[in-house]
């Protein structure tokens, strides 16, 4: 990494006093480390990039890295979580803009994902060193956390187009099955030889799959009773 790239990545620590001063140095100081683990993890991997690398591109030393991490691993899953953060606001944002209609909602979720998990940093970070690093469970548990929540506003909005009175449990069934079908279409994507053309084949998979729930709707098709709001389902 050049010191220009290193320069742009640490930033500047407002001029304020007494503690103010020394809170915003040491916030600062765990943004520069973040920010340049994010860029070496990125270029080059977790095993390959070194604290050292990480402390000199963020011009502190491995005391102050310690002060905020205990470890590698621990500041990986900082740079995980800002990742997929970031990656949860972007699909949130594509959603606001499609409130009224749930099918057009869907699928503007759906081709912002898409995007997300194309760019270089969702692909090292989260797809390939992900699992590895943080281990499957911590790993799932984190991903859940960021994006369940937009699967389920989507899963929600296209359920109540329909004159279905479905309880939340089954409303958070239909969101888990969507969930895993997404989560593993992104791995599909992520790791494709051509992302575009994969990321293609998969919004036209699930774009069929919500024009069958479409069709459910603008027939009044009704679901069996066994899901209905307040019923058992039958053995």
């Amino acid at each position: 990494m050049s010191k220009s790239s290193v320069s742009k990545l640490v930033p500047k620590v407002p001029t304020v006093p007494g503690a103010s001063r020394r809170a915003a140095y040491s916030a600062s100081t765990k943004r520069a480390l973040i920010d340049v683990a994010e860029q070496l993890f990125t270029d080059h991997g977790y095993a390959a990039a070194s604290l050292d690398q990480i402390v000199a591109g963020a011009q502190v030393t491995k005391g102050a890295l310690y002060h905020h991490f205990s470890g590698k691993q621990a500041l990986f899953e900082a740079v995980f979580e800002r990742v997929e953060s970031d990656a949860s606001k972007a699909v949130k944002k594509a959603l606001k803009g499609h409130r009224a209609d749930p099918w057009e909602k869907a699928l503007a979720g759906l081709r912002a994902f898409l995007e997300v998990v194309q760019e270089p940093r969702y692909r090292r970070i989260v797809i390939q060193e992900g699992p590895a690093v943080l281990g499957y469970e911590r790993y799932r548990e984190q991903e859940e956390r960021s994006t369940f929540a937009n699967v389920l506003e989507i899963v929600k909005s296209v359920l109540t187009a329909g004159d279905w009175e479905l309880d939340e449990e089954m409303q958070q069934t239909f969101a888990r099955i969507f969930f895993g079908a997404m989560s593993s279409a992104g791995e599909a994507v992520s790791s494709a030889d051509d992302p575009i053309a994969a990321a293609v084949r998969v919004e036209t998979a699930i774009g069929f799959i919500l024009s069958g729930f479409q069709v459910l709707v603008e027939n009044d098709v009704t679901l069996p009773n066994a899901f209905a709001e307040g019923d058992a389902a039958t053995p």
